[in-house]
């Protein structure tokens, strides 16, 4: 039986497991920033602009293994299951090996449209030189963890993700503050982690896997029909992706116009940021599951619940989390850097936090279900809406308002990418079951 304490008994360790992920980045910022020059900060946040780009656009390689996984897992489908992690892992293996082969003009078309300063661009080019060998790498680590997710194997993907990021997080220690590489530990780090998750991932998968491990026979893995619904949510997610990384790339780049100092000082809010998002995600997750599993059995009743449970967790979690900001957040920006003129600026700018926790919860929580659907239309839709609404905002507000109205812009974002995804969930639920009693859609009780 669903209720508030088996949610959360699957949200928490998804929680800690997301939560890891921006905690990478979020050393990365802190350890640099505790050097003396404002430029390593911003070296590294124009870098990890740069993989997250790549990355996140296919990010669909691990919601939509995660989707397809659950959907098995649910109908209790071994082939399926099994199509769910090879197909994904074939494209991962060649999206990998292009952007290896394609790394210098990458590096030059990131590079001109950020323009960076001078100094803080060498920093980029060595950090881009080292991190780029892990790609295939990470794009195979997203398909293991979707799909250990999909099969319910929350502890297994769990200590996959915990386990990489410490390693990551006492590596960059090592090289940064005792082998003193700067930038270049940090990217050497974040690589040496990646590799070694993928061969712990393939390990676990051998050896805990709740399906037979079979390779499925060629002739199903390229079926028309399967492949096409397969691609068709992929191509989806791959456009609000598109969407998500146009809204951080015009924002860093905007930021980077105001200077130095501005541009290390967003940094480290997006770093916070990602905080936050990735505990939402944590319960975006545990309703992806969840809203699979229903799907796969056909049962009504389940997905009725973690529908309401989604919502009512968005509401909460939203509170709590703006709530911890405003209380804690000099002590959060501390943690990062201890640079005066970017603690002063990161204060300024940071009273937007607050907001975000509020106007973002149903759009990432709500993604959740969708993905687990695997129903990316309504999602691609309205990332596509609340992208506009973005770039409205800071053609009209950042000319008078300069970082404040950037920031707002951002917000705006984040708020009409939860209004126009919630619009959708009553369609949703006539697609899926046809049923009058799931037509209310979305009800917080």
């Amino acid at each position: 039986m669903l209720n508030h304490r088996s949610y959360l008994a699957l949200a928490i360790p998804l929680i800690i497991s997301t939560i890891t992920t921006p905690l990478l980045g979020a050393v990365d910022t802190a350890v640099v920033g505790q050097l003396p020059d404002p430029a390593y900060i911003g070296a590294v946040a124009v870098g990890t602009m740069i993989f997250n780009t790549m990355y996140w656009l296919f990010g669909f390689l691990r919601v939509s293994t995660s989707g397809f996984a659950a959907q098995a897992h649910g109908a209790n489908h071994n082939l399926q299951g099994m199509l769910a992690l090879t197909r994904p892992f074939i494209i991962a293996i060649t999206v990998g090996i292009g952007f290896i082969l394609f790394k210098g003009p990458i590096e030059y078309a990131a590079l001109t449209l950020i323009n960076p300063a001078s100094d803080v661009r060498t920093f980029v080019s060595d950090y881009f030189g080292i991190r780029i060998w892990g790609v295939p790498f990470t794009l195979l680590n997203y398909v293991i963890l979707g799909w250990l997710m999909g099969m319910s194997m929350i502890k297994v993907s769990l200590m996959l993700q915990v386990f990489m990021n410490l390693m990551n997080i006492a590596l960059d220690l090592l090289f940064v503050h005792v082998f003193s590489w700067a930038v270049s530990g940090v990217a050497v780090a974040t690589l040496i982690s990646e590799i070694t998750a993928f061969i712990i991932g393939l390990i676990m998968i051998w050896k805990a896997s709740p399906v037979k491990l079979t390779f499925p026979p060629l002739k199903e893995i390229v079926d028309v029909v399967s492949l096409k619904k397969m691609l068709g949510v992929n191509r989806d997610l791959f456009i609000r992706t598109l969407c998500l990384l146009t809204v951080f790339n015009l924002f860093t780049a905007k930021g980077a116009s105001f200077g130095t100092e501005v541009l290390a000082a967003n940094a480290v809010l997006i770093q916070i940021h990602y905080m936050m998002a990735y505990l939402f995600d944590g319960f975006a997750n545990a309703s992806s599951i969840l809203a699979g599993k229903a799907i796969g059995a056909r049962d009504v009743s389940l997905y009725k619940k973690t529908l309401k449970l989604s919502c009512q967790w968005a509401v909460f979690s939203s509170l709590l989390i703006a709530g911890t900001y405003y209380l804690f957040s000099e002590g959060m920006i501390r943690l990062f850097t201890r640079i005066p003129a970017v603690m002063e600026l990161a204060n300024t700018y940071g009273a937007w936090l607050i907001l975000f926790p509020l106007a973002a919860s149903f759009g990432i929580v709500l993604y959740g279900v969708f993905t687990g659907a695997t129903e990316a239309a309504p999602v691609r839709n309205s990332m596509i809406l609340a992208l506009t609404v973005y770039l409205v905002v800071q053609l009209t507000a950042v000319p008078n308002m300069n970082n404040h109205g950037l920031w707002l812009a951002f917000i705006s974002f984040s708020l009409g990418r939860s209004l126009f995804l919630a619009m959708y969930v009553p369609s949703l639920s006539r697609k899926l079951f046809f049923q009058k009693e799931v037509e209310e859609g979305c009800i917080i009780i």
